[in-house]
């Protein structure tokens, strides 16, 4: 009906060891959706995390562990919330590397593994292979300043200067040539970024030629750009456009 309104949905952010903006699983979240429940205009939908510290964590295994102690620390304060007589309809949880190297356990509504989509030169590192890396920059080869040095149009605007240099998703430079991935851009700069040919390699790059990056962190990369181009077998098939580019104010 015209003028009729209706609660707006909230959710609950719980840290699980990311310390980032949630609060503390158990009774702090319990304190909080009794307040949610009391407010007008207001319904508890769920709580949710990002074990965002599973990109940090050394070994598969430890990886593993982040993530069931994330999701079942998320349980254990559904399972309170609804003792207390407070619905919890969604638990949602993820982060790339938990849900790349393990499972759901019982009591998960939703899974949230945002580079997943894409995944990246950071997540390469956990699957062992560039194979799956579905998004790449493509640049140009636009000097040659000695016999070794490739330098590319893609900088910080173009590619993020993000690094993970520790734990499961650590990669080495700003970026890979998704041909050799072996290869990875050593030095950046605003307009421009650049890399070795490696000695004995044999490979040979010209001014002009069109070379697909890999970044090392999709989420910011994307970000970067209006449109993302999907290709398949040398083809554009779609143009996406990225809806929240530059929304922040």
């Amino acid at each position: 009906m015209a003028g009729e309104s209706r609660p707006l949905d909230v959710m609950i952010d719980v840290e699980t060891g990311d310390p980032r903006t949630g609060i503390a699983p158990g009774k702090p979240v319990l304190d909080l959706a009794k307040m949610i429940t009391a407010a007008p205009g207001l319904r508890l939908r769920g709580i949710y995390t990002h074990d965002g510290q599973s990109y940090d964590a050394e070994t598969a295994d430890e990886v593993r562990a982040v993530n069931r102690a994330s999701q079942q620390s998320m349980a254990e304060t559904a399972k309170l919330l609804g003792s207390s007589g407070i619905p919890v309809e969604e638990v949602s949880v993820g982060s790339t590397p938990s849900l790349l190297l393990d499972g759901i356990l019982p009591g998960v509504t939703e899974i949230r593994p945002g580079t997943y989509v894409f995944l990246d030169a950071d997540q390469a590192q956990v699957t062992g292979t560039y194979e799956f890396c579905a998004q790449t920059v493509l640049a140009t080869v636009i000097s040659r300043p000695t016999p070794e040095r490739v330098v590319l149009d893609a900088g910080t605007k173009s590619l993020t200067y993000y690094v993970q240099t520790d734990g499961i998703t650590g990669a080495r430079g700003h970026g890979r040539l998704k041909e050799h991935p072996e290869i990875y851009l050593s030095r950046k700069s605003d307009e421009h970024s650049s890399f070795d040919i490696p000695e004995g390699s044999g490979l040979q790059f010209s001014i002009g030629q069109k070379l697909e990056i890999i970044p090392n962190h999709a989420c910011p990369t994307t970000n970067l750009y209006d449109v993302i181009h999907a290709v398949r077998k040398g083809r554009v098939e779609e143009v996406w456009p990225v809806s929240c580019r530059g929304k922040s104010r």
